[in-house]
């Protein structure tokens, strides 16, 4: 049986834009009978707010969205994390970084990505022979990055269509933070290898982070589990900048405690996937009308007048 995940990180709350990506990962995965899998992406330390978890399960259902297994923790697994790191450093294929993101930053040589953060330059690429000695060198522990050697990686978006990366662009990244605890790049794509996931579905403001993952399935010599990747329009405010409080309280939350029913945010949802709908919808007409194809291709803004009929 093929399988795909639903993946929450418990940093906060869900929102409709999170509730868009998941509903029609979900729609999909029951149109082609496929295994969903629950994973709470909980690795991102200081990020991660107490009972978020246990909110965005509470809020899926609500929804009516369901899983086969789960929810499974990353925060269980950081034993595999920690040696499928050390065998990338023991290969060549990762090394230890000192330089502080001020560093990087200020680092003459240092280009920029296309949303102005430093690119790495380098710095510490060969510098050291080990963890160790970079370790002894600095006086703190390092971080551990990847070693980007491939120039251009290229692969097919079965939603965003052929996608090009230019790796100079994106430079050598992290794959441990000098804590210890695993990077997102590296777990997820652990994760998806493991559990067998054959289709992800994210929203597409995670497009750039499928270059460096293809890279890591290659470096473990696992470029088979390579899954087909579908990268989602955001749903934005008016200034086109993703969902946040500034554009009003659209969290899941908020609505179930304000006493809006899960059918009325359905019909929202349904509506931004190209299917006309009122509050009578359920989740399981969705089922039966909903198709990949009618789904917009570009970002979905989310309106007061939107705001106001959800709470109509």
């Amino acid at each position: 049986m093929s399988v795909t995940r639903l993946a929450p990180s418990p940093t906060g709350a869900l929102h409709l834009g999170n509730a868009r990506t998941f509903l029609i990962n979900w729609l999909m995965a029951k149109q082609n009978k496929w295994k969903i899998v629950l994973r709470i992406e909980d690795i991102d330390g200081p990020r991660i707010k107490g009972g978020a978890d246990e909110q965005a399960i509470g809020d899926l259902r609500w929804l009516g969205i369901d899983w086969d297994e789960g929810p499974i923790y990353q925060s269980a697994r950081t034993t595999m994390y920690r040696e499928a790191v050390d065998s990338l450093i023991a290969s060549g294929k990762a090394y230890p970084c000192v330089c502080s993101r001020k560093e990087i930053e200020l680092a003459a040589s240092a280009p920029h990505a296309e949303d102005g953060s430093a690119v790495y330059p380098g710095t510490c690429r060969g510098r050291f022979k080990s963890v160790e000695e970079a370790q002894s060198v600095s006086g703190k522990p390092p971080a551990i990055r990847f070693n980007v050697t491939q120039k251009v990686v290229s692969f097919l978006d079965c939603f965003a269509g052929p996608q090009r990366f230019e790796m100079a662009a994106l430079g050598d990244f992290v794959i441990a933070k000098a804590d210890g605890t695993p990077a997102y790049q590296l777990a997820v794509v652990l994760d998806d290898a493991t559990m067998g996931v054959k289709y992800v579905i994210r929203g597409d403001d995670l497009i750039d982070s499928t270059p460096r993952q293809l890279l890591l399935y290659r470096a473990f010599g696992i470029a088979e589990k390579i899954p087909a990747y579908f990268h989602l329009p955001l749903v934005v405010g008016e200034d086109g900048r993703r969902l946040a409080k500034r554009h009003g309280d659209t969290r899941l939350s908020h609505y179930r405690e304000t006493g809006v029913s899960s059918n009325r945010v359905l019909a929202y949802l349904a509506r931004t996937m190209g299917i006309e709908a009122d509050d009578s919808i359920t989740i399981d007409e969705l089922r039966s009308q909903f198709w990949l194809d009618r789904v917009p291709q570009q970002q979905i803004v989310f309106t007061p007048t939107d705001g106001a009929w959800l709470r109509s």
